[in-house]
């Protein structure tokens, strides 16, 4: 209790209470000094804080400020760049569809220039012929060894308004081209009056196409590939054939190596293996047959070599169909049966220079279509 009554300055008291020391006085002021001593330096400290929190208050608010004004800034620099791109992407579209219509143009008028000089130097119209790989599949026999018989296909280009007529006799054909114009009385129908009935002039030309006349192929035997000739048809599966070849042809004990590859060619019974190494396949061409169980059956196979081909030289000689005759300028009047109707009845009479019709193909204005020719069997 004692303690307690000396933390506090005790004013005198009319009763006559107890007057504190001077010495306690002065113990109290010098502890108070202290107290304001301490609160006046942590009011400097608190000024000194608050003084640099302004500061970077300040500070703050002029970098927000420079960064609002530098995204403005790009803002507006994207929405220009924007607006660039979308103006370049519109220019190329329109570019784009200026050059495919230039391109369609173009092409079209090609084809009609090489049309035309066809007719004139059909030699102009060869193109540049790519080195092609060829394999030969077919029968030698002991007649004619070094001759090789060609079969031609050859497709010809048929433009629109144009028609090719074949006549079972050649005579028939000639005297069509010799006549060079002709003119079709063209009707839907016996019935209509002469007023519904029209003609048109079209034009008879020969058809001259382009045909091999040399060649020449560089052969090259294949040091890792056999063909197995005399295979069974039809009784084996191809896939369970192939599984069959590889697994007997890749036992060292029947003469193999490792199989990399079968194939089977086309409706010829025959197969090509390929071997990993080189010198599996030389010995088995040196066999020349050998016994290949398949099924529930054995079958001697024949061993041939593998022989690749590559065409080193191919020359082309124009040569004239002698049934075949091209008329043009065929005139859209007509739907494209009753107008092929109309042309064959027309030069099937002989009154009209004609004769019997062998094949017709008609093409109608602004169409295309490509014929093609084969061997004449006559």
């Amino acid at each position: 209790m004692e303690a307690e009554e000396e933390s506090f300055v005790q004013l005198p008291c009319p009763s006559g209470s107890v007057v504190l020391s001077a010495e306690h006085l002065r113990q109290e002021i010098e502890r108070w000094k202290e107290l304001c001593s301490a609160l006046e330096q942590d009011h400097v400290e608190l000024q000194t804080a608050t003084a640099a929190v302004k500061q970077r208050t300040r500070e703050l608010r002029k970098e927000r400020e420079r960064l609002y004004e530098t995204f403005k800034q790009q803002q507006y620099l994207d929405r220009e760049e924007e607006i660039c791109l979308q103006d370049s992407i519109f220019l190329a579209r329109e570019l784009k569809n200026t050059l495919t219509k230039r391109h369609q143009i173009l092409t079209k008028t090609l084809e009609d220039k090489r049309k035309m000089v066809f007719w004139k130097d059909p030699e102009m119209m060869l193109p540049v012929l790519p080195e092609k790989k060829m394999a030969f599949k077919g029968l030698v026999t002991n007649k004619d060894l070094n001759k090789l018989k060609l079969t031609p296909l050859v497709h010809y280009p048929l433009q629109g308004g144009s028609a090719l007529i074949t006549f079972e006799e050649a005579e028939v054909a000639q005297r069509i081209i010799e006549a060079k114009e002709h003119t079709v009385q063209l009707s839907c129908g016996e019935e209509l009056e002469e007023l519904e009935q029209c003609r048109v002039r079209v034009q008879a030309a020969p058809v001259d196409v382009l045909l091999p006349s040399a060649l020449e192929i560089r052969l090259t035997q294949s040091s890792r590939s056999i063909i197995l000739s005399e295979l069974p048809s039809g009784d084996i599966p191809e896939e369970a054939l192939l599984d069959k070849l590889e697994v007997f042809f890749g036992k060292a004990k029947n003469g193999g190596g490792e199989v990399e590859s079968t194939k089977l060619l086309n409706n010829c019974g025959q197969a090509v293996l390929t071997f990993a190494e080189d010198r599996v396949a030389e010995l088995l061409i040196e066999r020349g047959r050998i016994q290949v169980p398949l099924g529930k059956q054995t079958y001697e196979l024949k061993i041939s070599p593998c022989v690749s081909g590559e065409v080193s030289n191919l020359q082309l000689q124009p040569s004239r169909c002698p049934r075949t005759v091209l008329l043009s300028g065929i005139p859209d009047v007509l739907s494209e049966e009753p107008m092929r109707d109309m042309l064959e009845i027309h030069f099937q009479k002989p009154s009209r220079g004609g004769g019997e019709v062998d094949a017709l193909g008609y093409i109608p204005a602004g169409g295309r279509g490509v014929a093609v020719f084969t061997e004449d069997a006559e």
